[in-house]
Parts: structure tokens; sequence; C-alpha cells
């Protein structure tokens, strides 16, 4: 087909670039010694996505990983889902962490245990240190202390956690014990961590007792003793006196935890293949958000063929993202410890006290890779923020792009700043995979506007709706063969029944991820954002249906319909309502949606514009149509995106095509 011009090629590695990258010593190792002739990035990511069984043979044996028992073959039957891999395999994702780290008794060990491992500050909290000495006794302490909880293998502990290196040192303590993690940031609300953590049925509770965000603190006891209450599970409690706003009646200290452990040795319950490491959460689009399992030996691949061959971790690297507790950008930060490289945390605002916040962190702490989100570097471009002036960035060499979809203006802005010298790498994946799809590569050039390539061992096509591949044109993002940091499954879905619903309905026995996606000819891809209406702010990501059973819980609200509409690189929440007969929407009412809303989902997702409808668009079966109705304020014709036969109120469509009429 006619292609377009080619955009702008922004950044080209040099040859020294390409010789210290990982994936050139990788691909030489594959090569050498399964005989395949690799001779560039695509012929290589030809072969992951062709000899599955190979590929992932080469990951584990490259990286060395450790199993107490030894696998029986890479996996029984290709098949999705279900597929399952590496049988017999005994092994543990948290002493893959604390491999060769932080204990000079062991003979395999660094002998320097002064390195650091976290570097981390807040709004709380100076900037700081913890050496990989300091991390594993205090990971040691926590395993040992839930170990005297009674947690056992398999039990579900949660966290009520900022970004902080507490937080890291239980989660890798809970894995050690073989114990199931799940977390939520301190500023979801009462609703959103219920829907999420009472499915799991947690034993225990950690949690800190307020968080300073954007300035201003913010005591979470009250809301604490809600989220207990609706937990009938918990055993119990462990505070973190972080804000120190003050006790919390039947929580055992953080303090009393760790001493209940400490001088333990670091001891790690080898687990199966697929025993679950931790649960993540879809945002919560229809229904309860998913409860998303993934397994130790799925994600320690994955993250260990990501960080090293993709994001390129060595050990001079100082990995630094923007993220929280409740997105799975926290879980793929605290693997980069699977590398050489350490970790930068930072619990708070990004735009306090303005947007120059992060960049000042970075070059407190030496940042060598800076990740953040695409609308971070939008607003920082709109704001006029220039990173690199009056500020030492000298050892920035990458810059990692998530979240949404970054401009062409975006990319454009970012070497402005900083110099063709820099690699900008644009990633996308999710939650479901807790890793990218399609991302960067230290190889490839970088054009303009795109994602440089699909990633090592996924089968990444675009897809129309009767299955045919395209190239050059946007259709639904697919996996067509499985990987294995794919979920074990859904809580609570005893027969897989909504797993098989979330990603294999449309094209059965093929992922469908939920993106539009264009693959370019030159293998680059482009996402166009989300097939459904999720809604992403600051790193925590909602549903629309979060969004309803806040607002509606309002007497004056019959129904409700939110979507983000694309706005200036960014886009902005419209939440429409419709009020009870003789109920006005007035200042009064827009305060206390703004309320609930900041309350029950997060602060973050306060809507831009609230206005006053007549009814709400529905299909016949009754499912509000959000993302018709996003895309007739984008411009679209109501003909072209909703087929009125199929509606059960086809009129009220009208309102939202003379609302975009207007703008």
């Amino acid at each position: 087909m006619p292609q377009g011009p080619q955009p702008r090629v922004l950044w080209q590695p040099d040859a020294d670039r390409v010789e210290q990258a990982n994936i050139t010593a990788f691909a030489r190792w594959v090569r050498k010694h399964y005989g395949v002739h690799v001779e560039d990035y695509h012929a290589l990511w030809r072969w992951s996505t062709t000899e599955l069984a190979d590929f992932w043979a080469a990951i584990w044996q490259y990286f060395d990983v450790h199993s107490d028992t030894s696998y029986e073959r890479v996996f029984d039957e290709e098949r999705m889902p279900g597929t399952n891999w590496f049988p017999g395999a005994r092994l543990n994702y948290a002493q893959h962490i604390f491999r060769a780290r932080g204990d000079s008794g062991d003979a395999d060990a660094d002998t320097d245990t002064d390195t650091v491992a976290i570097r981390h500050a807040s709004e709380l909290r100076a900037t700081g240190t913890w050496t990989w000495a300091q991390l594993r006794e205090r990971t040691a302490a926590i395993a040992e202390g839930l170990r005297k909880l009674g947690v056992q293998p398999g039990d579900r502990v949660v966290a009520y956690m900022p970004n902080i290196p507490e937080t890291v040192a239980a989660f890798y303590a809970c894995a050690a014990v073989g114990a199931v993690w799940s977390s939520c940031s301190p500023d979801f609300g009462v609703r959103s961590v219920v829907d999420r953590f009472a499915q799991i049925e947690p034993t225990v509770l950690l949690t800190v007792d307020g968080y300073r965000y954007g300035g201003k603190d913010f005591d979470r006891r009250s809301e604490l003793a809600e989220i207990r209450a609706q937990l009938p599970t918990l055993r119990h409690t462990v505070l973190l006196p972080y804000l120190d706003a003050g006790p919390v009646e039947g929580a055992m200290s953080w303090q009393d935890l760790e001493d209940s452990g400490r001088g333990a040795d670091l001891r790690f319950e080898p687990v199966p293949f697929d025993h679950p490491l931790w649960v993540l959460y879809s945002s919560g689009t229809t229904g309860l958000p998913k409860a998303i399992i993934h397994g130790h030996g799925g994600i320690l691949l994955e993250q260990l063929k990501s960080l090293y061959l993709h994001v390129d971790c060595h050990d001079t690297d100082r990995v630094f993202w923007y993220t929280t507790t409740g997105w799975m950008m926290w879980n793929f930060l605290v693997s980069v410890l699977l590398t050489d490289a350490s970790i930068v945390l930072y619990d708070g605002s990004p735009q306090h006290p303005d947007l120059g916040v992060l960049w000042d962190l970075a070059a407190e702490t030496g940042v060598t890779v800076f990740g953040t989100s695409a609308s971070y570097l939008s607003a920082c471009m709109k704001d006029g923020v220039e990173p690199a002036t009056d500020r030492d960035l000298s050892g920035l060499h990458a810059i990692g792009s998530t979240g949404s979809p970054l401009t062409p203006e975006g990319f454009t802005w970012v070497y402005e700043q900083f110099g063709d010298e820099l690699w900008l790498f644009s990633t996308s994946g999710g939650t479901d995979i807790c890793s990218s799809l399609v991302g960067g590569v230290p190889t490839l050039p970088v054009f303009e506007g795109e994602i440089q390539a699909r990633l090592l061992g996924y089968a990444v096509a675009a897809w129309d709706p009767d299955g045919r591949e395209l190239v050059g044109e946007v259709g639904e993002l697919v996996v067509t063969r499985p990987a294995p940091s794919m979920p074990l499954g859904l809580w609570n879905d005893p027969d897989g029944r909504r797993y098989h619903e979330s990603y294999f309905s449309m094209y059965p026995g093929v992922w469908r991820h939920g993106d539009w996606i264009e693959i370019t000819e030159r293998g680059t891809a482009v996402i166009y954002g989300r097939s459904d209406s999720t809604i992403n702010r600051g790193g925590i990501r909602m549903g629309t249906s979060e969004f309803y059973r806040a607002v509606l819980a309002l007497d004056e609200v019959t129904d409700a319909l939110v979507v983000d509409v694309p706005y200036q690189d960014t886009g902005r929440i419209n939440l429409f309502v419709v009020l009870r007969a003789g109920t006005e929407l007035d200042e009064e009412l827009r305060r206390r949606l703004a309320r609930a809303i900041r309350e029950d989902c997060s602060p973050r997702h306060v809507p831009d514009e609230v206005h006053a409808i007549q009814e709400v668009p529905r299909t016949l079966s009754g499912k509000i149509l959000e993302v018709p109705v996003k895309r007739i304020l984008m411009g679209e014709q109501p003909e072209q995106v909703a087929s009125r036969d199929s509606l059960a109120n086809p009129s009220a469509l009208d309102y939202f095509a003379r609302m975009a009429d207007r703008d």
C-alpha cells in the first residue's frame, strides 16, 4: 500500500552504544549456542516469536536462572490461555533479587556490602539511601516477622503503602516467604481499595497512617478503619508511622514487626514456576477490577529480558520511574534490582512545588534512566520547563515514556532539551502482562512519534475485525502466541470464564490487548490509545465503573457517563450526570461530586468538566456508550460510531453531537 513520508530520525545509536548494549551480547550468545543467524534486531525478534521454546530456554540459560529442581521442558502444549511453562521447576523471584548481593558471608556475593541499592526521596523525607546490606537485613527481618505472624506460602499480604524503601523490602520479604503480594497507593479511596483487596481475602495489611502530596498532609486513619472493617479475613495490621498522625487501635507497629525478625537469615521458599507472586488489578471499566495473577517464574523471566535487553540496565545505571504502588510500573521498577543497576524512588506530587521537582531529583541522585509518563513530558513542554538548564543532568542518557502515547511534539521537545545523544524510548504494554509489548531497543533508531519495535518474545500484530494482519494501518493490538508473563488467571475465576472473556473472546486463542496499534513497514509501532474507556491520571488507572459507584452514591444523581477526551496532548475528564427531578447542577453539587470522586476514587481523577444531561445513551442490552461518546466529542459523526438501531435511546447521542459542534 502507499506509504506517507518517513518520520524524522531523532536518534541513532553510535557504534560504541551498539557494541556495549546487553542485547548485542545476547544476540552473539544466541548465534553461538543456537546456531541462529540473527543479523539485526528484527531477525532476533522473528526468531524469538517463532521458536518460542528455544527463545525462553535461552533467556533461562543466559541469565543463569536458579531452580532447586530442573524443569522438564519449556512448555507442554502451546495454547492461549493455559500454556504450562517450565513444569517441574521450583524457584523464587526474591532469591534472584538478592543473588550475589548484600551478604558478605556468601561466597558468590559482592564483598562490598555498602553498594547502594535504593536512593529515595519524598515530600516527607529528605533524600537518602539504602545499601544492599541494609536492604537484605530489613527484608530478612520483615520476612521472619511475617512468618511469626503465621504467614505461609499462598497467603495474601496487602499493602496500603507509598513508594518508599520499606514497601520495597516488604514486597521482597513477602515473595521470599512465598506469600502473594498486592498493593494500593494510600491516595486510593476506601471503595477502590476494598473493591481490590476484598477479592483476594488477605490475612495481613501493611499500611501507613497518612501521606503528604502537593504540600498537604492527608491523615488516612479514618479511611484505614473503614478498610479494615470491610476486610473480614484480616488477622493482623502493621502500621508504619509515615505521617506521624497518631496510633491506630489494634495495629502492630512496623518497628515491632522488624524487631520480631531481626537477626534472622534471609530464607527463600522454593515455589513452582507458576506459584502466584502478586495480584495486580485492571481499572474496573466494567464491574469490579479484575484481580490479575502473575507467577514467580513468568515475571522473573520477563523482567530479566525486559530490563537487561530492552531497558539496557548496567551496573552504572540509576533507574528512576515516577509511579505509585497502585500502578504496575512500581512492580516493574522494583524488578530493576534483578539487574546490576540501582533504583531511585519518589513519593509525592510531580508538580510540587513545580514541574521541575522530578528533574531536581534526577540531578541530586544522578539518575541515568529517567522514566515518566507522556503526560508529564507534555506538561513540562507546555509549561516551558527546561530540565537541563541550571541542573547537572550529565549522567542522564535515557528517558522512558509510558502511560499514554507520546506525541511527535513530545518526542521533539525531549531532543530539543537534551540533544541527540540521549535515547528516548516510548513503551506500551500494561498491567495485564506487567511489562511492555512494544518499546525500546537500544540498538535501533528513534523515529519521531514512533515506538522503536515489538519486544522480544511477543508475537505482536495489528489485526482487523476479521483477524487479518495489517501493516501500515491501525488495528487491534493482538498477541498471537503465548508468553510466560501472561496472567496465570484471574482471582475468583475458577473456570477461567472471565479471563477468557477479557482477552480471548474477540479472536479465539489469540490475546486481544485492548489498544489500537499500527505496525509500520519499518517494524516500528504507533499506539492510538485504548480501545476501552480506562482513564489514567498520574500513574493511577481508573475505570468508569469506579466513577459511577462514587457519583451514584449521591441522591441527586440518577445516572452518569464519564469519558476522557484528548485535549492539548493530555486529556480532559468530562462527567455527564442525569439529575433527579427538581435538582440543579449548582456549585454546591459540583463540589460534592468532586469530593465523592476524590475520596472514593482518587484526587487525580476529579473531572475537568461536569454537565447535566437528560439521559445516558445505552445499547439495547443496557451498556453505556462511553467510547462512542468519546469519539463524537473528538469530532466523529454519530452515525459513524454507533448504529442507532442497536440503541435503546438513539436520540441521547444528539446532545453530544451538538456539544462537539459548539467546541
